[in-house]
């Protein structure tokens, strides 16, 4: 069992910039270099979409289009830590976001996940 804690959300304006933070509290002491670690948004009414990942071991990371070059994915071994760097925030990517676990590694699908975080919501303004 692995607990996800979420944090770093809030109200930012259009173009502005935030920072997510998800703590990982593995049962076993540690994430497996095989987990694959990804933030997902949900907005309201909308279905949960992956929105960028990253290999825990060799740190291989991905992203959904709409992210690309503004969004930045990264993690520390040492904290048991992903964040995701979020730049040039436009309004449609406000939402809640989630961090969750992948035991079987790389997916995009929210139904593969094994262990999920509360959410943190991300409201930008325009």
């Amino acid at each position: 069992q692995v607990q996800l804690v979420e944090s770093g959300g809030g109200l930012v304006q259009v173009g502005g910039s935030l920072r997510l933070s998800c703590a990982a509290s593995p049962a076993s002491g540690r994430i497996f270099s095989s987990h694959f670690l990804a933030w997902f948004h949900q907005a309201s009414g909308k279905e949960r979409e992956f929105v960028a990942g990253i290999r825990w071991g060799v740190g291989n990371t991905y992203y959904r289009d709409s992210v690309k070059g503004r969004f930045i994915i990264s993690r520390s071994s040492a904290e048991n830590t992903v964040a995701l760097q979020m730049n040039s925030l436009k309004p449609e990517d406000t939402a809640v976001y989630y961090c969750a676990i992948n035991r079987g590694g790389y997916s995009t699908l929210h139904s593969d996940y094994d262990y999920w975080g509360q959410g943190t919501q991300v409201t930008v303004s325009s």
